[in-house]
């Protein structure tokens, strides 16, 4: 039976339970020689005698009874895959959205967020830019700016500062910064290198991802959230925190989805996360 398709093997099944092939191809749709043709194929492959053919139609034989049930554990274990499969596509989804620092942040403690047991799905999206709760973009935003109106539930969370970074063995003598580009860059922080007038940019990117790299990778110095560049041992701070880059951090859900258990549950987990790590946040510079 190793070359047998599941195909043939429901095919079996109709014909089986059918006593023919005339029942099999009512239930199928496929022509009677189709089927009479495809039956003498299954029985090559298993090399047994599935059917005694008669005038009356196809009885099984007993190698056929055998291969029935067989047949019929196959399609128990098929449903409960697939009602298995099921009951996870019923699951209440969370959306959440944060910049690219504090989505990778939240992937980095994803256990204290979500995990395998909980009972709703989480979808992550990264958005530099505010979140319009009006269009339900997601049920959770992280952010820099507090709303000034919406019907949205607001919660106040840590102090986030920011510091110039550069390499471990970066070259002092170097002059070299690392900026986003001014079509990309979105808050104060993002913009801050560029608006300096005597920064010499010899680097640029469109995505904050890149930019770590390219600091960490001694391309020369450029901004970071402290809980960035704290946090790994190839950086280094060139400088004191730039207090006018300092804000407080947002958790904001639009106010009938608050309601929500599975959403109260991780707007829970996340101020708790934050707070866990607040020093970090400030730029405190706690151990790794």
């Amino acid at each position: 039976m190793k070359d047998a398709s599941w195909d043939d093997l429901q095919l079996f099944f109709h014909v089986a339970t059918g006593g023919g092939l005339s029942a099999a191809a009512a239930r199928t749709g496929l022509s009677a020689p189709t089927i009479g043709r495809r039956m003498l194929a299954l029985e090559r492959v298993t090399g047994r005698s599935l059917f005694n053919r008669g005038p009356t139609g196809y009885l099984l034989a007993r190698d056929g009874q055998e291969l029935l049930d067989r047949v019929r554990l196959m399609q128990d274990a098929a449903r409960a895959i697939s009602d298995w499969r099921g009951e996870v596509l019923t699951l209440p989804i969370v959306s959440t959205a944060a910049d690219s620092w504090t989505s990778r942040f939240i992937a980095d403690h994803l256990a204290s967020v979500w995990t395998p047991k909980d009972s709703f799905r989480m979808c992550y999206k990264t958005r530099d830019a505010d979140v319009d709760f009006t269009y339900r973009e997601a049920h959770i935003a992280v952010g820099h700016n507090r709303p000034d109106s919406g019907n949205v539930a607001i919660r106040r969370s840590v102090k986030v500062a920011h510091a110039v970074y550069q390499a471990a063995d970066y070259d002092e003598a170097n002059c070299n910064w690392i900026s986003l580009g001014t079509d990309t860059a979105v808050s104060p922080a993002d913009k801050w290198t560029f608006e300096q007038p005597d920064y010499w940019i010899t680097s640029w990117t469109n995505t904050p991802h890149m930019l770590f790299y390219l600091i960490r990778g001694g391309a020369g110095r450029g901004v970071l959230p402290c809980f960035v560049g704290d946090r790994d041992r190839k950086l280094v701070r060139a400088g004191p925190l730039i207090d006018e880059l300092t804000h407080d951090m947002w958790i904001v859900a639009h106010d009938d989805e608050r309601q929500r258990p599975e959403v109260r549950i991780v707007i829970d987990r996340l101020a708790a996360l934050f707070a866990d790590h607040q020093e970090l946040f400030a730029g405190q510079r706690p151990s790794i």
